[in-house]
């Protein structure tokens, strides 16, 4: 006998939609069981997907998807999404290369909507698509799915505030799984959420505004008593003053209450808020207890849990900040630690315990944080920022106009800089030196190796201005680390390895495949160090003594470091030619981080490649043309 009789069943949500009501529990189990048997088998977010199970089995059921538009925020809780619409086959290779992605993806199905993984984008798209079905004439509902974290961002209520206003048709989810906003649900809570959203409160709603038309003063009276009997009851008051009709909240995990309540939902016009409550990690008793450790997990036995690492490990670049900013902390009572939303994620929980008076998570806000920031600079202490490179990208414009151009001295450090592998192409810290280096009075650094990495935080500690430290996702060389908080000569790099008519110059983590590389090549290797201010000299030293230049960066081609050598060769009329290595022009989709380096060219094996056909090429360039085969 299957393990999941009902779950093989289903291979799209129109099959959902055709089982009894009774029947959904049973799905809902299985999938649960589902999940954590596919997760431990591949890794990826675990706690957030089995949190959202029973409102996803019910959105599939009472809403005609795909032609009802559903809109993911983040993209963290939809694998059984996923499952439900036909890749339950695909999850065995799920965010591996060729494999499903581990978030919404518009060309993988025609079920995911939006593509996402960035938080707060779903009330703002789906606001787009309701009114553009008003546009169309075409009837549809759209549902935005947020948690509670996500509503932090800013983007979230400039979308609630435009759509409160915009008469859309549309739903919005909020998914709160940490956040106490409401009571613990029950009784009442179910039967209250059913009233509020059932046909005959509603048509007695509208039937009194009628009544009333003749006198504002009653009509405003019976508008404040409403308001004031469902305001003692729901914590919704906002929602409703932003001219959504809240529902609320109720138990997500009940089926029982959500689907009756989805389906009174379905019936009504206007813009709809639902509040529902669940437990992440729900159903599996590890996940429930620690929710943060199972949020993004590695392979691992269901039946034993995550187990500690190998005793001796390499430190990953994100515990060594985690512990430089500890020791800076300690020698300097000016430093303040920033995150938005990623303590754990940015190894700052160690010194959000030991200062936590220097300690501010600013939730899911990187407009604010980095403006924040720049507060806290103008008046004389000394703001580290704790962000994912693609995180920055959003809040780019206050990076430029409340940090450099005051030139501020705010500490930028970057974790997930380059490629990160799983989680694709929404997180690739494919472009920071290209958007970074163009900005007047930033310093820009690229460790190479751990120690390099502590060195570089202190040098742009205590500078008197910006400065960004970017380093990549997991661990090093494993080169020993110096505790002394020093640091190094600004815009000075070094050489690595002598040898002959071909010189690596290599930016951060390439060093390593540079040094692998040149063995093979005989080819000199500079450790760049510093993107902005470039080493000039040590650039114009290499091209004296070599007649082939190549940089090697883990960014963006276009703009990136290999640009800055270009623009110093050129500003100084000089003919060596060179070679730019980097991340083409085109998103890189997910899969294991090396494998992707490989594919791209950025490992030993793809720098040798090139080199070569440089070589090849400029020779043939300069071989006179003879005669052709056959005269």
């Amino acid at each position: 006998m299957t393990r999941y009789p009902l779950l093989d069943t289903i291979s799209e949500p129109a099959q959902v939609r055709k089982l009894d009501r009774r029947q959904l529990p049973q799905l809902a189990d299985e999938l649960r069981a589902f999940l954590l048997e596919s997760v431990a088998r591949t890794g990826g977010h675990l706690s957030s997907n089995l949190g959202t199970v029973e409102l996803t089995v019910a959105l599939h059921h009472v809403f005609d998807t795909p032609h009802d538009r559903l809109v993911w925020d983040v993209g963290h809780q939809t694998y059984a999404h996923k499952v439900l619409t036909g890749r339950r086959s695909g999850m065995g290779k799920l965010r591996m290369r060729g494999g499903v992605s581990g978030f919404p993806k518009r060309s993988e199905s025609s079920y995911d909507t939006f593509g996402v993984g960035h938080s707060s984008t779903s009330i703002s798209a789906a606001l787009g698509m309701a009114l553009a079905a008003k546009i169309k004439g075409e009837t549809r509902k759209v549902v935005a799915i947020i948690g509670d974290g996500a509503m932090s961002a800013g983007q979230a209520f400039e979308a609630l505030n435009n759509a409160g206003v915009a008469d859309a048709d549309m739903l919005v989810v909020l998914n709160d799984n940490d956040m106490s906003i409401s009571p613990a649900v029950g009784a009442l809570n179910r039967y209250l959420a059913r009233l509020f959203s059932g046909s005959s409160f509603n048509a007695a709603r509208k039937a009194g505004e009628k009544i009333l038309d003749f006198s504002p003063s009653l009509r405003e009276f019976a508008k404040r008593a409403e308001e004031h009997v469902k305001g003692m009851l729901t914590p919704g008051t906002l929602f409703e003053e932003m001219g959504f009709n809240y529902i609320g909240p109720i138990d997500g995990h009940d089926l029982e209450s959500l689907v009756p309540t989805l389906l009174n939902l379905k019936n009504l016009k206007g813009p709809q808020f639902l509040h529902v409550i669940t437990k992440k990690g729900q159903g599996y008793k590890l996940a429930e207890v620690d929710p943060i450790l199972y949020h993004g997990v590695s392979k691992f036995k269901p039946d034993v849990g995550i187990a500690d690492g190998p005793s001796g490990a390499k430190p990953s670049y994100t515990q060594i900040f985690g512990d430089w900013l500890c020791d800076m902390a300690a020698a300097d009572p000016k430093l303040v630690g920033i995150t938005p939303a990623m303590r754990e994620g940015s190894g700052l929980l160690r010194f959000s315990e030991r200062y936590p008076e220097r300690y501010y998570d600013v939730g899911i806000a990187e407009q604010h944080a980095v403006t924040f920031a720049a507060g806290l600079a103008c008046e004389g202490l000394r703001p580290v920022l704790a962000i994912y490179s693609t995180f920055l990208q959003r809040g780019y414009d206050q990076l430029v106009h409340d940090v450099a151009l005051q030139n501020l001295p705010v500490v930028f450090a970057l974790d997930r800089g380059g490629l990160v592998g799983a989680d694709g192409p929404t997180h690739h810290g494919a472009f920071d030196l290209s958007f970074l280096t163009c900005i007047p009075n930033m310093v820009v650094m690229t460790p190479s190796d751990e120690d390099e990495c502590r060195k570089m935080l202190t040098t742009a500690y205590r500078l008197d201005g910006p400065a960004a430290v970017r380093y990549p996702r997991g661990t090093g060389s494993g080169t020993v680390i110096d505790r002394k908080l020093v640091g190094l000569p600004v815009g000075k790099g070094e050489i690595r390895r002598r040898g002959h008519s071909v010189a690596l110059l290599a930016f951060g983590s390439m060093l390593t495949p540079a040094l692998a590389a040149a063995e093979e090549l005989d080819a000199t290797v500079a450790n760049m160090r510093f993107v902005k201010p470039i080493d000039r000299e040590l650039i114009m030293a290499l091209a004296a003594e070599h007649s082939l230049l190549i940089s090697v960066e883990e960014n963006a081609l276009i703009g990136g470091a290999g640009a800055e050598v270009a623009r110093v060769l050129e500003d100084t009329g000089n003919p060596v030619r060179l070679l730019r290595l980097g991340i083409p022009d085109r998103f890189i989709e997910h899969g294991d981080q090396a494998l992707l380096l490989a594919e791209i060219g950025l490992d030993r094996d793809g720098i040798v490649r090139a080199v070569r056909q440089s070589q090849d090429s400029a020779a043939d360039s300069c071989t006179p043309a003879g005669p052709t085969s056959g005269e």
